[in-house]
């Protein structure tokens, strides 16, 4: 296997501004008598054959869209098998390493908080991790980190759910920078029992506790407030979130999230009875693919390091539909009720600092939110984000939409499916109000 250094470089993760807003302007739409009467294929067919193409193609094993109208179940468009060397389908069932579509959860899981009193959005993280109160930031961002200077601005709950603290991430970061954090076992995240940078030769700390304590002695690569840059901000937010409610971070999420949500499936780790479920992760490399995590001897059989509130969860389609039909459902979903309406309207709203600097970056032309990009003039309403394996989810709470897509490849960069999945969604919907 060649070397694989790239693993998680810099993703698109749905740059394109033009989510699915412009498509919805000024609309309605829930297709009641279409959901009726037409097969998720008829009412999906761009969506499908996008589904079929790569599948049929060979350039992934299988795949899975679930999409969704208010509190209505989700189509299924699945095509293909858990593996290339497997014969079991892939379903709503199945289960997918959905890395970076952990942020979202998280950052939900502090609007909670925010939503109860216990924590103020522009409160410094000092008051709750005193270790952070003294901070200093690099002269020249990924230059060296002896030539510092203190920041002038504390780090805010804000800054930590929208990436503005000026925190790094051993994916995005290089020189001194990158190499403190993996030398200081900051690299909150897995993929194989492989080696396979950035996390070969790499041993992450055994505590969310003691991933702040060391964190908090990083230089920051940005002065707070000044600029979006991708980092390990929601996996600190879970330390925060232990502190605030006084409960275990992984705890927190299932009492508070999962289970009132009926996501059975969703974890920080896949126990071997449900091992059968987990697809195979696979890297894209020199026009080749090979397996790095088969689901049967998969790295997520074992416990984590710590809880990654950044990218750590395995998740089903019919799950994360789930958490997505919650915040459609401004925070209940059914009879039962997960969150206020207030918190889920402010967490999927631009919580950006106006000071932020977006040029250049993936979410350069719209906003950010809870863990989230978020819409901005006709994309408004539109909140989600992406994984490293490629899968990808939003929701327009505006209009009740929901859409997750779940494949398992890494780079994500490999193929274009995070810009073409929404595209396509767009494209049927549009049809369907042609057709309404």
């Amino acid at each position: 296997m060649q070397d694989h250094t790239h693993l998680l470089s810099r993703r698109s993760l749905l740059r394109s501004a033009g989510w699915l807003g412009a498509g919805l302007t000024g609309s309605t739409l829930l297709p009641g008598r279409l959901l009726a009467q037409a097969s998720a294929e008829e009412m999906y067919p761009t969506v499908t054959n996008l589904v079929y193409d790569y599948v049929a193609s060979g350039r992934l094993a299988g795949a899975v869209a679930a999409l969704g109208w208010g509190s209505n179940a989700p189509a299924q468009i699945a095509r293909g098998s858990m593996a290339f060397d497997s014969a079991a389908p892939v379903d709503l069932d199945s289960l997918y390493r959905i890395y970076s579509m952990t942020k979202p959860i998280t950052g939900m899981a502090a609007m909670m908080l925010v939503d109860e009193g216990k924590i103020g959005l522009d409160q410094p993280i000092s008051d709750f991790l005193p270790k952070f109160a003294q901070m200093q930031v690099q002269v020249t961002p990924d230059g060296s980190i002896t030539e510092l200077k203190p920041v002038l601005t504390p780090i805010t709950l804000r800054h930590l759910l929208t990436h503005t603290a000026g925190l790094g991430y051993s994916i995005i970061q290089k020189g001194p920078i990158k190499e403190a954090y993996e030398a200081a076992g900051l690299v909150p995240g897995q993929a194989s029992r492989m080696a396979i940078p950035p996390f070969s030769g790499v041993k992450t700390v055994p505590s969310l506790a003691q991933f702040a304590d060391k964190l908090a002695e990083m230089p920051l690569v940005y002065e707070p407030g000044t600029r979006w840059s991708y980092s390990v901000a929601l996996d600190l937010v879970g330390r925060i979130i232990e502190v605030v409610s006084g409960q275990d971070f992984a705890a927190f999420l299932a009492a508070r999230i999962f289970g009132p949500c009926g996501m059975a499936s969703t974890g920080f780790q896949v126990s071997a009875a449900q091992a059968p479920r987990l697809t195979t992760n696979y890297v894209i490399h020199d026009g080749k693919t090979d397996p790095i995590d088969p689901g049967a001897t998969s790295v997520y059989l074992d416990p984590p390091a710590f809880p990654f509130g950044g990218a750590g969860l395995v998740s089903s389609p019919r799950d994360y539909d789930r958490f997505l039909m919650m915040l459609a459902g401004g925070g209940a979903i059914g009879t039962t009720r997960v969150m206020s309406e207030a918190a889920v309207r402010l967490g999927t709203s631009n919580l950006l600092p106006a000071s932020a600097d977006l040029a250049g970056t993936w979410v350069a032309g719209a906003g950010f939110g809870a863990g989230g990009r978020v819409g901005l003039g006709p994309d408004a309403g539109t909140y989600g984000w992406s994984g490293a394996a490629g899968t990808v989810g939003f929701v327009n709470t505006r209009v009740g939409l929901r859409a997750g897509l779940f494949v398992q490849f890494m780079p994500s960069s490999a193929l274009p499916l995070s810009e073409e999945f929404p595209k396509a969604v767009l494209t049927d919907i549009s049809a369907m109000k042609k057709a309404a």
